[in-house]
Parts: structure tokens; C-alpha cells; sequence
């Protein structure tokens, strides 16, 4: 008998919805400078675009997921791509800064089953064909993300140049079209293993004391000065503990999280390492254009080393299993990169912005995917979906992070001095990650 073999059908849809985010992550890089000018608004301003879109899919990730492990891929997946399409329909339309944040927190919600989903596919595959090494497909979500984060300051800047900032909001709207056709078609109707008594198990409780917790932390990183924020955090920390641990079906298993130390590991590695990769995505894109004075395009085309020596990473190392060796690249890699951008300033020359991104690109290559892979093998599998959406939600706490120290870096521009406090702060969160993957001896298994 034939051995069963993944369903490639399924690989075109688990990649578009999985490089939702990722594409309206990148291509605003290029995009704040000419919207600040447009709405006369300075960085601290347009840097809500940045977060919002990773406050609202921080808070989503790991409520989709479980609602994902709960009903399956299919109806999260169709929903969620349908307000991608209607988030940049506002954008396109946005007469103020404000709206424009808003069609960022809607475009964050309908990214959030992209990821989930696909990691929950992966897990039903395994089952159903008895091969439980994917390592083929999750290099391909690697490299998907990466390729998009290519294409995304590159076609930011084109887009840009031919009708202005807009369209990097409207090209969401062919995407979420192609999105939901692909789901219509080809994702399965019932993932085999799936609970049919899933309103049952929905922790409602546990999820709002969960956004509350998470919004409340993610405004106070965003403006250290409303400290009454972390007493909202904290109380709404305890209460959710308390539930979490007492609830029959929780929405997050504490006590199995708490006693799976490696994948918690891994959500912190996940938090320092994208401090680090947003910080130099958004802190140095700004410079680039502010203090540099290169065109949206130009910019991008100085970001795309990165990307392309990432992908080359990511499908090199991709061939190999165990993750300590991709996340020791990958940590070496980020202090190297930190220690570059320290030395650059207005007057440098541009392959010395170039060498910057092509040695950034290392990490960005192999980071990516030994926590992709690392999440993978270590979550539960009937909490695969939720296990995916926290190692996202712990990604934009990064990005969020990396987004409120480039706003207090630059303040009202984009200057040399705020870059290289900014280097600094990245520097010392690579040493971070340095650390703490150097010393896991957990990952060497």
C-alpha cells in the first residue's frame, strides 16, 4: 500500500494566510515617513501604525489558535481573510490618521488564523499520513515569510512612487479575495480529530481576562508614564491565573504550560529576538529616509540584503534538523549587526548601510525558523493552534517593544543620536538572546 503523502493543495493557502501579517508588517516601513507628511503627524505619531496592528493581533494570535484547535482552520481562516479585505478598503479611503490606525487594528485582527491555522494543518497532515517531521513545509513557511518581507519595503516603495501611500493599504483587497477563494476550495470542511462540542469548551472568561491583561501591559510599554497601567496588569494577572488554573477547559493550560519548560523558553527567545529585528526594521528604515535621505524605493531596496540573505539562510540551515545550532547563528549574527549599526551615521557610505542589512539578514534567516520549528516540537498538539498563536503574540510584544523605544528614540525626527541609542538598546537584547540560548542545553536535543 502506497504511503500517504502530504496534500500539497494545502500548501497555497497555508502560506497566503501565514504571510498576511508579515507583508503589512514590511511594506509600512517605507509607507510612515510620506503618511506622517501627508497627515502632518511626527514618528511618536504615525508609530501607532506600527502598534496597532501588533495590539490587536497580540490580543487575537492566541484566541484564534484556540478557537482553531477547537473547530478546526477552515471557518477562522474565512472570516479572519474577509477583514483583510475590509481593513484595506478604510485604509484606502482613510481621511485621517486616526481612521487609518483603525484599518491597522482591524488588518491585525483578520491576520491572526493566517499562522494557526497553517500550524494546525501541519499536525492533522502528521496524523493522517503518519509522517511527523514536516520540515520540507515549515522551511517553505520560513521562507514565504521571508520572501514577502523581501517584496514588502521593495513594493511599499514602488507602490508608493506610482500613486502614493494609499495603495499599500489596497493591496490588501486582491489578497483577502485570493485568500478566501483558496479556503473556499481547498481547506477541509472538518480537520479529522476536531471536537464537535467546541462552544462547550470556550473559556470566555479566561479570554477576556486575558485581553485585559495583555492590552493593559501593551499600552503601558507603549507610554511608561500612565504607570497606573501596571496595576490594571497586575490585578488582571492574578484573576486570570486564578481562573485559568480552576477552569475545566481553560483557554491557556497553565499548569501544562508552567511545566513545559523549553517552549517557554522559546516565547522569551521569541520576545528579545523580535525587540531586536522591529527596532531595525522600523528604527532604521526611518533614519534611512529622515536622516540619510533616500527615497521610500531606495530604502527598501537598502532593507532587501536582509530578506534575501534570510531566505538563503532559512532554506540552508532548513536541511538539517535540531534548532540550537539556528538559534546560536542567528544570536552571533544579531550582535554582530547591532555592533555595525553603532558606527554608521550621515556621512557613511551606502554599502556601509548595505553591509548592515546583509549581516542582519543572518539572523533574520535562521531566527525565524528554529522558533517556528522549536514551538512546533515542543507545544501539546491538541493545543497546537494556541500554542502558534502565543509564540505570534510573543513576537509582537516584541514588535511593540521595538516599535515604543524607536518613537522615544527618535521623538520628532528620525536623527543619527536617537539610531544609535536605539543600537544600543538592540545590542544589549542580542546579548540577551545570546545568553540565553547559548546555556539552554535543552535545545541540543
Amino acid at each position: 500500500m502506497p504511503e500517504a503523502a502530504f496534500d500539497r493543495r494545502l500548501i497555497a493557502p497555508m502560506v497566503l494566510g501565514s504571510i498576511l501579517n508579515p507583508v503589512n508588517s514590511s511594506i509600512v516601513a517605507v509607507a510612515l515617513i510620506p503618511i506622517g507628511a501627508a497627515f502632518g503627524a511626527p514618528p511618536s505619531q504615525t508609530a501607532w501604525l506600527v502598534s496597532s496592528l501588533y495590539l490587536a493581533t497580540a490580543l487575537g494570535q492566541p484566541v484564534v489558535g484556540r478557537l482553531i484547535d477547537l473547530f478546526g482552520p477552515r471557518r477562522l481562516f474565512l472570516i479572519s481573510t474577509t477583514l483583510v479585505g475590509v481593513a484595506g478598503i478604510v485604509g484606502t479611503v482613510a481621511p485621517s490618521l486616526g481612521v487609518l490606525v483603525a484599518a491597522r487594528v482591524l488588518l491585525g485582527i483578520g491576520t491572526c488564523a493566517g499562522y494557526p491555522a497553517a500550524m494546525a494543518l501541519l499536525h492533522s497532515e502528521a496524523e493522517r499520513t503518519g509522517r511527523d517531521s514536516p520540515a520540507g513545509v515549515l522551511t517553505t513557511l520560513a521562507v514565504a515569510n521571508q520572501t514577502i518581507a523581501v517584496l514588502g519595503p521593495l513594493l511599499g516603495g514602488l507602490l508608493i512612487g506610482l500613486g502614493g501611500w494609499r495603495l499599500t493599504f489596497a493591496l490588501n483587497i486582491p489578497l483577502s479575495v485570493v485568500a478566501v477563494t483558496l479556503g473556499l476550495l481547498r481547506l477541509p470542511k472538518q480537520v479529522p480529530g476536531r471536537r464537535r462540542d467546541g462552544l462547550a469548551q470556550i473559556d470566555l472568561p479566561g479570554m477576556g481576562l486575558f485581553a485585559v491583561m495583555l492590552f493593559s501591559l501593551l499600552l503601558l510599554l507603549m507610554n511608561l508614564r500612565h504607570w497606573y497601567l501596571l496595576i490594571v496588569t497586575v490585578a488582571a494577572g492574578a484573576a486570570f491565573t486564578w481562573r485559568e488554573l480552576r477552569a475545566g477547559t481553560p483557554f491557556i493550560d497553565l499548569r501544562v504550560l508552567g511545566g513545559n519548560v523549553p517552549l517557554v523558553a522559546t516565547y522569551a527567545r521569541t520576545l528579545v529576538a523580535y525587540v531586536v529585528s522591529y527596532a531595525f526594521l522600523y528604527g532604521f528604515t526611518q533614519w534611512t529616509e529622515e536622516s540619510y535621505g533616500l527615497s521610500p524605493l531606495h530604502a527598501g531596496l537598502v532593507q532587501a540584503p536582509m530578506f534575501l540573505i534570510g531566505i538563503g539562510v532559512s532554506v540552508t540551515v532548513g536541511r538539517h534538523g535540531g534548532v540550537y545550532g539556528k538559534l546560536l547563528l542567528g544570536a552571533v549574527g544579531q550582535v554582530a549587526a547591532c555592533a555595525l549599526m553603532l558606527g554608521l551615521s550621515a556621512a557613511s557610505p551606502i554599502w556601509m548601510l548595505v553591509l548592515v542589512a546583509v549581516v542582519f539578514g543572518i539572523p533574520q534567516g535562521a531566527n525565524s525558523l528554529g522558533l517556528q520549528n522549536s514551538v512546533y516540537f515542543q507545544a501539546d498538539p491538541d493545543r497546537i493552534g494556541s500554542s502558534a498563536g502565543l509564540l505570534r503574540t510573543f513576537g509582537y510584544l516584541g514588535a511593540i517593544v521595538a516599535s515604543a523605544a524607536t518613537a522615544a528614540a527618535y521623538g520628532s525626527d528620525a536623527s543619527t543620536a536617537g539610531m544609535h541609542e536605539l543600537a544600543w538598546l538592540m545590542l544589549g537584547g542580542s546579548v540577551l538572546f545570546l545568553v540565553i540560548t547559548a546555556f539552554d542545553r535543552g535545545l541540543r536535543r
